[in-house]
C-alpha cells in the first residue's frame, strides 16, 4: 500500500507543489504589505482609507447629501458587479470539471504537462473554483458593509456639530474604510485567481504568472502615478535653476 508521501509527489509533482507555495505566498504576502505598508510609504490603500474619513466628516456639513449617497450607490454597484462576474467564473470553471479528461488530451498533443493525471487536473480546477469563491464572500461582504455605511449615514442629522452625529460618522467612515479592504482583497483575489489560471499549463507558467501579478499590485500600490497625485501637494513647482 503506497503511503502519502508517495502518492503526493506522483498526484501533483513536487514542481506543482513549489509553484502553488509560491502562488499562496505572493498572494498572502500582497495582501499584508498592502494593508501594512512601511511608515514612510503608504498604499494606495491606506492613502484612500484617509481620504474615506475625510468623506464622512465633509458629509455632515452637506445639504443635501444626495451625491453622497450617488458615491456610496456607485461602491456597490462595483461590488455586485465583480461578484456576479466571480459566479459566472465559478460557473464555468465547475462545467470544467467535467471536461478534464479532454483537457488531459489537449494537454498531450499541446506537449503540456502530460504527466499530469485526471485527478490532478480536476484538482487543480477545484483549487482555482475555491479562490473564485473567496473573491465571491470578500465582494458580497463590502457589499454588505457598504450597506451598512449606508444606514449609519441616513442616521446622521443635520447639525454638524452634534456630538451624536460626529460620533455616527466616524462609525459610518470605519465600515466604509473596512467596506474597501473586502473589496480590494477580492480584487486582489480576481487578480491572482487569473495567475491561478496558468497553472493548467504547468508549474513554470504559475510561477511566471504568479510574479507578475505580485508586481503588477506593487506597482500600482506604491509606484503609480495616481499614487503620486494622491500625495502631491497644493504647492507650486519650484522653478529649475
Amino acid at each position: 500500500m503506497e503511503t502519502t508521501h508517495e502518492l503526493l509527489p506522483r498526484f501533483f509533482g513536487w514542481a506543482d507543489l513549489s509553484a502553488f507555495a509560491l502562488f499562496m505566498l505572493a498572494w498572502g504576502g500582497m495582501t499584508w504589505l498592502v494593508e501594512n505598508p512601511p511608515a514612510g510609504r503608504p498604499s494606495v490603500h491606506t492613502i484612500m482609507a484617509a481620504h474615506r474619513l475625510t468623506w464622512m466628516q465633509a458629509m455632515l456639513s452637506r445639504e443635501p447629501r444626495i451625491m453622497d449617497a450617488s458615491l456610496l450607490n456607485s461602491l456597490r454597484s462595483g461590488c455586485a458587479f465583480f461578484a456576479s462576474g466571480c459566479m459566472i467564473a465559478i460557473g464555468g470553471v465547475v462545467a470544467l470539471l467535467g471536461q478534464a479528461e479532454r483537457l488531459a488530451t489537449v494537454a498531450h498533443d499541446l506537449r503540456l504537462d502530460t504527466a499530469m493525471t485526471r485527478a490532478g487536473w480536476e484538482a487543480k480546477l477545484l483549487v482555482l473554483a475555491l479562490v473564485l469563491v473567496s473573491a465571491f464572500m470578500k465582494f458580497v461582504w463590502a457589499h454588505r458593509l457598504f450597506g451598512y455605511c449606508a444606514v449609519l449615514m441616513g442616521a446622521i442629522g443635520r447639525e454638524a456639530e452634534d456630538a451624536a452625529n460626529q460620533s455616527l460618522a466616524r462609525k459610518a467612515a470605519a465600515i466604509n474604510v473596512n467596506a474597501a479592504r473586502n473589496f480590494n482583497r477580492g480584487m486582489r483575489t480576481t487578480y491572482f485567481s487569473l495567475a491561478l489560471l496558468t497553472w493548467l499549463l504547468g508549474p513554470v507558467p504559475l510561477a511566471l504568472a504568479t510574479l507578475a501579478t505580485a508586481l503588477t499590485l506593487y506597482r500600482r500600490e506604491f509606484r503609480s502615478a495616481s499614487r503620486d497625485a494622491l500625495l502631491a501637494t497644493d504647492e507650486p513647482p519650484v522653478p529649475d535653476s
